[in-house]
């Protein structure tokens, strides 16, 4: 078996696509996924499963999410190691108080094409960096009110994306290694 995170993109936002935690993760379950836990109402999932295609299981739970709540919800997943590695990766290891990090996890590699596009959109308020499948973003006042939101990411690259702020990131990280050591 191996461990997952599946971050849904799009749920409990502003009353759309309403998912209690506890039917998430009944539905994980239901798939015959092991040690499941959710975290935080965004729609992290931690998991383990026997398949080790990623596009396969990541087609599955589409799927099923799709049957079961008659809705589309984009799936992202990532291993706990590539966690890590976009933690240990960050361009922005430091950041001044006022500053925030946030992650966008890109379901493919962004075309060159696409990147100019995002290139174009450079903000002297905020900051990004592309590496392969993951965005950093330094957000230099609310991530509210910055331009490079989830959807303009999507929009700009062309791929579906979700986005994670720092701390998720790095919760979902322990609560996987906690969830392998109790195996």
């Amino acid at each position: 078996m191996a461990r997952y995170v599946a971050m849904l993109r799009g749920i409990n936002v502003s009353g759309q696509k309403i998912i209690k935690m506890d039917r998430l993760r009944q539905l994980f379950e239901s798939m015959d996924f092991t040690n499941v836990s959710t975290y935080i109402q965004s729609g992290n999932v931690i998991f383990d499963a026997a398949e080790v295609d990623i596009a396969i299981l990541r087609d599955r739970i589409v799927h099923e999410l799709k049957e079961q709540l008659t809705f589309d919800i984009p799936v992202i997943i990532r291993t706990p190691a590539e966690l890590q590695e976009v933690v240990q990766d960050t361009p922005y290891p430091r950041v001044d108080e006022n500053e925030q990090r946030y992650v966008t996890f890109l379901s493919q590699a962004p075309t060159e094409v696409a990147l100019a596009k995002l290139d174009a959109a450079q903000s002297e308020v905020d900051e990004y960096h592309v590496k392969g499948l993951t965005v950093y973003l330094l957000i230099r006042k609310n991530y509210g009110d910055s331009k490079f939101s989830n959807n303009f990411i999507e929009k700009k690259l062309g791929v579906s994306a979700t986005t994670r702020n720092w701390e998720t990131v790095n919760k979902l990280i322990q609560l996987a290694g906690e969830a392998e050591a109790g195996k």
